[in-house]
């Protein structure tokens, strides 16, 4: 295991020290960020949403802002705004808070279509357009954003155009038992993370990510990859297949997913693991019933390489 992988490993465990019970959606967490892809939470309030984006930036040594979504909020409250300054005689462009290394987009879809819209060049360039100038964001770049379920009051949907920017969704749901008694037992989780301390620093972060994208995918994994585009095509349970760029968000979080395990081939198990995470966001059923259960059965119709 490399010097970085270790640092990487050692990041994640930290944050399960926080956030309890919830291994394998931090484990998810960290593919996004090792796979250089952007993440959507869907979940209740109250459930550690905040705590964990937190908690993943300072283990990591990333800088950190959080931006609030609320029905009032501009697009130039988010990218920023060239102002006149009267002392220079001059205009100068002020950043906005997602000019940061990690940003949580706290409650998007409580946000107006205009607001919202105003995320997808940075989601997909790394960077801003302002009165015809543009700002290249800060490297890395990675947008966590949370949404409360769409049942609830003053909630404006998300189109597809946006869900298709976000490499996974995945929700975080309540703890379990024994996970809720340590936490309710335990100290506070916003002292707690005063008390973490980095682990990995931005050339480590950007060399695992590096190592990631290496990962060797064998042709027969390659088939079994499009097999499973294809069955969400032509199984006649989704509105509309998984597209090409689907595909390539696929590969990526599995090579992300299988470096975390520390070998250096994707397996047919790594595809499956990142999946639903990949697929859910960006499928709706015939019926309009949850696309995750589906996509369980579609996995077991398709044969394994």
């Amino acid at each position: 295991m490399t010097v970085s992988r270790k640092a990487f490993s050692t990041a994640m465990d930290r944050v399960n020290t926080l956030v309890l019970g919830k291994q394998k959606q931090v484990r998810l967490v960290f593919t996004a960020l090792l796979a250089g892809g952007h993440l959507l939470i869907e979940d209740l309030p109250g459930v550690g949403k905040t705590v964990l984006v937190q908690a993943l930036a300072r283990v990591c040594g990333l800088t950190f802002q959080r931006i609030q979504f609320t029905s009032d909020l501009l697009p130039a409250d988010i990218i920023g705004a060239v102002v006149f300054e009267r002392r220079k005689e001059l205009f100068t462009f002020r950043r906005g808070p997602l000019f940061a290394q990690l940003v949580l987009v706290d409650e998007i879809n409580r946000a107006t279509p205009r607001t919202q819209s105003a995320l997808l060049e940075a989601l997909e360039e790394h960077r801003v357009t302002v009165d015809g100038q543009s700002y290249a964001l800060p490297e890395p770049f990675f947008v966590i954003a949370t949404q409360n379920p769409a049942h609830q009051v003053g909630t404006y949907p998300l189109p597809e155009s946006q869900l298709d920017r976000f490499l996974l969704r995945l929700e975080l749901g309540y703890p379990d038992p024994r996970a809720e008694r340590e936490l309710l037992a335990g100290g506070d989780r916003r002292q707690l993370l005063k008390n973490l301390t980095p682990c990995l620093d931005i050339e480590d972060l950007l060399l695992c990510r590096s190592q990631a994208a290496a990962v060797h995918v064998a042709e027969p994994l390659l088939d079994y990859l499009q097999a499973l585009l294809v069955g969400t095509r032509q199984s006649g349970l989704f509105q509309h297949g998984l597209s090409p760029r689907a595909g390539l968000a696929l590969l990526a979080a599995a090579r992300a997913w299988a470096w975390l395990d520390g070998v250096d081939f994707v397996r047919p198990e790594d595809l499956q693991a990142v999946f639903p995470a990949v697929a859910g966001h960006r499928l709706a059923t015939v019926d309009g019933s949850a696309a995750e259960p589906l996509l369980g059965t579609l996995l077991a119709a398709v044969a394994l390489p």
